[in-house]
């Protein structure tokens, strides 16, 4: 359709210049792209029409379908374009690096812009970012039993110049029942693994030695941990924390006391069955009391002992006792004894 230059996603990757994303609204939420901007050739509705038409008649009404959808907009879609071009030349991509991006680009050539496309579309990309979780990483865990300050001490060692993939943080949940509450809604799991694939790229980028992450299950509430990479996660050698009880349940009222008496006897009682009847009902009446220390340690035998079937599979483990130490000083702690670098 145009004459545009088409690169494979790793040389592409390295151009510069705002990602445009033309997949309809739909397609992008599910998954993008990292840092692409969602400028839609079609809307959800749209697209799906094209489709039937395609399917139901052939190429050719599919086309005509799509043409009389689109020239209405496009000088919105060239306002759009050469508003984001100030960032760069425009890299451009859709589902396959068919006729969305061809079409975006032409359009992009009649205002004198410079636009690449992405040869292969988004499809190629989610090759690229699947591939990342099978290289073989530096991987390092840092481990502790609920309320050890785990993703605290993860940020502070990146703080300091270390390597990490926090990937709770990626996930927007804590990894529990209670995980999810005050946080932003999660990523898709597509999604999850493209924000995690480009984390990992970076490290590989600057030549990490150790990369550091936090011990958890294979589900992050509702994403999931690509298993090559889980599984690595698996055989890594641990930093175990280890912090008093008391400590362990100031700091879990610390990040769960003001989310309120509703959202945390919801998530108490999705994991009723699990803590048991007597467990449930003194986590429930201290809730109830607003008494959220006692509501920690109803709740904390049940987690310890999740973590701790999950440890017993790590090979190598070693145990740091950081009690009354911030994260910030544990970290130093940590460096300056070389137990992590």
């Amino acid at each position: 359709m145009v004459d545009v230059l088409s690169l494979p996603v790793q040389e592409l990757r390295s151009r510069a210049g705002p990602l445009v994303d033309v997949r309809s609204p739909g397609e992008f939420a599910k998954g993008h792209w990292p840092g692409a901007i969602n400028i839609p050739l079609f809307s959800d509705e749209e697209r799906a029409a094209v489709g039937t038409t395609f399917k139901q008649q052939g190429r050719l009404p599919a086309v005509h379908l799509g043409l009389s959808i689109t020239g209405p907009k496009l000088a919105m879609h060239a306002a759009e374009l050469e508003a984001i071009s100030v960032q760069g030349n425009l890299r451009i991509y859709c589902w396959r690096g068919g006729m969305r991006s061809s079409s975006m680009a032409w359009l992009a050539k009649q205002i004198d812009l410079s636009p690449t496309l992405l040869n292969g579309g988004y499809k190629a990309y989610r090759r690229w970012a699947q591939e990342q979780f099978l290289r073989q990483w530096p991987i390092r865990v840092l481990g502790g039993r609920t309320g050890t300050g785990k993703t605290d001490l993860l940020l502070a060692m990146e703080r300091k110049g270390l390597a990490i993939v926090e990937l709770e943080g990626l996930a927007n949940h804590r990894g529990s029942s209670f995980g999810g509450l005050g946080l932003p809604a999660q990523p898709s799991t597509e999604h999850y693994e493209n924000l995690l694939a480009e984390v990992l790229d970076r490290h590989r980028m600057s030549s990490a030695e150790a990369i550091w992450v936090e011990a958890e299950s294979i589900q992050v509430g509702r994403c999931r941990i690509p298993k090559p990479f889980f599984d690595q996660m698996q055989m890594a050698p641990v930093v175990e924390i280890q912090r008093s009880l008391d400590e362990r349940v100031r700091q879990l009222v610390t990040v769960y006391g003001h989310q309120g008496r509703e959202a945390l006897a919801d998530a108490t009682e999705r994991i009723s069955r699990r803590l048991g009847p007597q467990r449930t009902s003194q986590a429930l009446e201290a809730i109830n009391r607003s008494d959220w220390a006692g509501a920690c340690r109803a709740t904390l035998d049940y987690y310890d002992r999740c973590y701790d079937r999950e440890l017993e599979r790590t090979p190598q483990r070693n145990r740091v006792d950081l009690d009354g130490l911030t994260a910030d000083q544990a970290a130093d702690q940590l460096i300056r004894d070389g137990i992590i670098a």
